[in-house]
């Protein structure tokens, strides 16, 4: 038949290319090793002829969306399996053409970013209960020493950041994408700030605004269901954790500088988030941006860096302390996999398999690529444009000495 022979030539065609621990497994009780000295750690299974469409074309996004919608079934631990998958990709397509690192770009607005918003966000709270940390941080921890768990490593990123700002007792702190509450709540009870935090997720309002009432701090945190282009005042910090990801590549002008407008004459603000490694701001290659569009993300985009920092300043922004975290997130999104596979039952019951499959791709599928250079995370400092140099610190001492 015409698909045994299709299937067999690719077949032999990755195994001249790679040895790779892969058993694919037919409906039909035929089976092949792609490696050729080494025992298979992954095995796929084909229930119907239908799903070789998937495989023969390995895209990212056509083998994630074959085992989420349960047209192969997967066995082996998820990291070997994201490996697994990205050979197969690389060693069969051309990373050109839409397998390249292809410039995504969607229509932005309130109704949409919302609507996106609550598609990620609002699966449900206990879902994300099973594999965050207990503060609920869904962003990159930081791992000052490399050994800390994952509470001690969000716990410091938040002091990390807050320190960064400088943020001082009584000062106004606007967070953009409050998530669950957490920064607000460390920023009020060790820093003592007055805190706005905005969400556009109805779970993460709630749980946000339960939290602060079970901590007495309602007089000095005020959650919001709330789009930041609809916040007024004048704040003295203002941070943005993981949110910049939905703004759009066409409008991160006017999202500096609505930050620019709400922050004080002397104010800092940061923002945090996930960029790309492209300098065109392509997404990640063999149709992985594809994939989390779909199924993940829906109209996120990524900038590279350097569009960051010059839209910053047409903004009206002075960019004055950059870092990157990007084995940061690595470590962070590894941990993330781990708790979710550790937990796959409960997390099964709080959401669905489909959504467990999505997920557990994901999670593991963006520490991979953390790890491999095609996204990265940057912490970016900033304050409003045109001020005196002797406003600016020295050195960076102040964020290593200044903890307390």
């Amino acid at each position: 038949m015409f698909w045994e022979k299709k299937l067999e030539n690719w077949v032999n065609d990755i195994r001249h290319r790679a040895s790779l621990p892969l058993r694919l497994e037919l409906w039909n009780g035929q089976h092949f090793d792609f490696g050729t000295y080494v025992a298979p750690d992954v095995t796929v299974r084909v229930p119907h002829a239908s799903a070789l469409t998937y495989l023969l074309t390995p895209s990212l996004a056509n083998l994630g969306e074959a085992y989420v919608e349960g047209k192969i079934e997967v066995e082996g631990k998820i990291k070997e399996i994201i490996a697994v998958g990205n050979a197969l990709a690389a060693n069969s397509l051309k990373a050109d053409g839409k397998f390249a690192r292809i410039t995504r770009t969607f229509r932005h607005n309130k109704e949409k970013d919302a609507e996106a918003i609550r598609y990620h966000y609002d699966v449900s709270n206990d879902f994300y209960k099973l594999w965050l940390d207990e503060n609920m941080v869904y962003s990159c921890a930081y791992f000052e020493n490399g050994d800390e768990d994952l509470d001690t490593a969000q716990l410091k990123k938040i002091d990390h950041i807050l320190t960064k700002i400088q943020i001082q007792p009584g000062q106004t702190l606007l967070d953009i994408g409050c998530g669950w509450g957490a920064l607000v709540l460390r920023a009020a009870q060790k820093f003592g700030a007055k805190c706005v935090g905005v969400t556009l997720s109805e779970n993460q309002y709630m749980l946000a605004k339960e939290r602060v009432a079970k901590a007495g701090l309602e007089d000095r945190i005020d959650i919001r269901l709330q789009d930041y282009r609809d916040v007024t005042g004048t704040f003295d910090r203002i941070t943005s954790v993981g949110m910049f990801e939905h703004v759009g590549l066409g409008n991160l002008p006017m999202y500096f500088e609505r930050i620019r407008t709400l922050l004080a004459d002397d104010g800092i603000a940061m923002n945090h988030g996930i960029t790309t490694t492209d300098i065109d701001n392509g997404e990640t290659p063999y149709g992985g941006g594809e994939f989390i569009e779909k199924y993940v993300f829906p109209h996120g985009e990524l900038p590279h860096i350097g569009l960051v920092l010059k839209t910053m300043q047409q903004g009206g922004l002075e960019v004055f302390d950059v870092e990157n975290l990007r084995r940061h997130y690595a470590k962070t999104c590894g941990i993330w996999a781990d708790n979710l596979e550790a937990r796959a039952d409960e997390v099964r019951k709080a959401a669905d398999d489909r959504r467990f499959r999505i997920w557990r791709v994901y999670l593991a599928g963006s520490s991979y690529g953390f790890e491999r250079d095609w996204m990265s995370l940057y912490q970016v400092i900033c304050r409003k444009a045109g001020r005196k140099a002797d406003t600016l610190p020295w050195s960076r001492k102040y964020i290593y000495q200044g903890s307390r």
